[in-house]
């Protein structure tokens, strides 16, 4: 294992395949995809403005009122988890107007404004959810109103915790029929309405919209990589981007958060051209209905069996497991609902697996890590928590392994940041020149700093979800991803000083290997990350962006 493995906000894997196109560069990858409405004015509807205790009265001014034009255009757009800016469009003769924005949550902003013209209003909300917004202008000298509005839906989602379940294993013909899938094909895995997950998809207000997978490859004859994405069924329509990488013969499994198709399935496709297996497991789901947000934490190592941290010293034993202290200790809050793990199995006597699951659970089928002999092997997990703050972890294997455990952040009913998918798009690949990076190895012993947000205002980023795959490895070494202690006027200037280097681990490789993480990874308070190649040789960096935690 690696000098000074620790593991950073990471959870997945990730894969590279035939060399593709650096993705084009957002300004402010804060920002997810612009979600937004419209309500012409045409919809608007213009009425007398009520007269208490006096229906003929009221019938008189509506026939009498003046500014017959008064109606109301309504535009709503947003980027962000929580956020909403509306625009209204005001048609009107030159006289005073209140307008009321009622966004749905009880809450009001109210404004006096004078004749036609425009106006933005913003909003946050404090939770996930649909709401009912509502524009009203009104126009008190000629006793007249004019109302419209739209229903908006939350761009961000909050997690629901799952017990480790298998969905699908090829092998088997759990969830499809039995037999490999095809080199350069395709199968689907239904995530909805089973055992109590909603069974609405993407797009709805009681469906799913996102789904925490733990996927493994096996029995593969040539090398390859898959990909996980919200299809439709047609592999035409295949990310450029990846989860994971495999070599013949090996079994690889990795974490992957992947939107969910409005018919509620989730395709997988393998990118090698030979046949191979899969399996995936659910840990979680996300959906716009409350329930528990996510709060990053820097890299806390909880569990390492090589010194006694957090259990007895000395080997997890084959088929043994053992219980993790999680809630309640080294800044995890009591009543978490999961925790977000970096899970490391290094000096295994013998092939094998390991599952976590809550403590006072039943062990599953599921796995959340795949190693050989004599592998060092980290991947990410989120996993429930026991009612009593535990989390199990079970060597599948018939012979011992050390097991290290670092916690990267945890869900509760009272995180603030809610999760939104960004799409798949490869941000940086160091195989290939891009706009903002030249293209070249990644240095060793150096680190590349990557603005994630507009500079020095990350715009309540929790964290964002990438995967970081290292390739062309020429020795063993290990990546680590941080965010800058600096703003990014320091970063960029000739002579910047250097950040303390990170003694946490997001994966680790050796020479020859290609191996990828999905990486849970907070940008700090100056939107800036920095990617850092502990090794003592150069090797090329991939990142591909899947979504952020916003708190607004």
């Amino acid at each position: 294992m690696a000098a000074g493995l620790g593991l950073i906000p990471g959870m997945a894997s990730a894969a590279v395949g035939p060399s593709a196109p650096a993705a084009p560069v957002r300004a402010e990858l804060g920002k997810t995809a612009l979600k937004t409405y419209h309500s012409p004015a045409d919809r608007s509807v213009r009425t007398a403005l009520p007269t208490a205790g006096n229906k003929a009265a009221a019938a008189q001014a509506q026939s009498a009122a003046g500014n017959p034009q008064l109606d109301l255009d309504i535009s709503g757009s947003t980027h962000t988890a929580l956020g909403l800016e509306v625009k209204s469009t005001i048609t009107s003769e030159d006289v005073p107007l209140d307008v009321t924005i009622d966004w749905g949550d009880g809450k009001t902003d109210k404004v006096t404004t004078k004749g036609s013209g425009e106006r933005w209003d913003a909003h946050t909300y404090t939770e996930v959810g649909e709401y009912q917004v509502k524009v009203t202008v009104i126009d008190a000298a000629n006793g007249v109103q004019s109302v419209n509005g739209f229903t908006h839906l939350t761009h961000g989602t909050e997690f629901n915790p799952y017990a480790p379940t298998r969905l699908l294993d090829t092998r088997n013909g759990t969830g499809t029929k039995a037999g490999k899938v095809a080199g350069r094909g395709t199968t689907r895995v239904k995530v909805t309405g089973i055992g109590g997950i909603p069974a609405g998809g993407s797009g709805s207000a009681s469906g799913v919209e996102a789904v925490a997978l733990n996927v493994t490859v096996t029995n593969t004859a040539e090398p390859g990589h898959i990909t996980v994405w919200e299809g439709d069924g047609d592999d035409t329509g295949v990310p450029t981007t990846s989860n994971l990488n495999y070599a013949a013969g090996q079994s690889v499994s990795n974490l992957v958060i992947v939107p969910v198709g409005a018919d509620g399935y989730v395709d997988l496709f393998n990118g090698g051209w030979a046949p191979a297996d899969l399996v995936v497991d659910i840990t979680g789901y996300f959906t716009h209905t409350p329930a528990s947000g996510y709060t990053t934490m820097a890299p806390t190592r909880f569990v390492d069996t090589r010194d006694g941290l957090g259990t007895p010293q000395g080997r997890l034993a084959g088929r043994k497991s053992f219980g993790a202290q999680i809630g309640g200790v080294k800044g995890v809050p009591k009543g978490v609902t999961a925790v977000a793990l970096n899970v490391t199995v290094t000096n295994p006597k013998d092939a094998g697996h390991l599952s976590l699951y809550p403590g006072g659970g039943t062990l599953p089928t599921a796995s959340s890590l795949n190693f050989a002999a004599g592998e060092t092997v980290a991947n990410s997990v989120i996993v429930p928590v026991g009612p009593d703050g535990t989390v199990n972890v079970f060597n599948g294997s018939w012979s011992p392994a050390d097991v290290v455990v670092d916690v990267v952040g945890y869900y509760s009913k009272d995180g603030k940041a809610a999760y939104s998918p960004t799409g798949n798009y490869r941000y940086l690949d160091t195989r290939v020149p891009g706009d903002w990076y030249p293209g070249g190895k990644f240095p060793a012993r150096g680190y590349i700093a990557k603005g994630f947000a507009v500079i020095d205002d990350p715009a309540g980023d929790e964290a964002y979800v990438m995967n970081t795959t290292v390739t062309n490895t020429s020795d063993a070494g290990f990546l680590s991803v941080a965010p800058s202690p600096f703003p990014w006027l320091v970063n960029d200037q000739p002579g910047a000083p250097v950040p303390p280097r990170p003694v946490s681990s997001n994966l680790n490789w050796t020479a020859g290997k290609t191996v990828a993480n999905l990486a849970q990874a907070s940008d700090g308070e100056h939107g800036v990350i920095h990617f850092w190649n502990q090794g003592w040789k150069d090797a090329d960096l991939i990142v591909d962006v899947y979504g952020v935690y916003q708190t607004r």
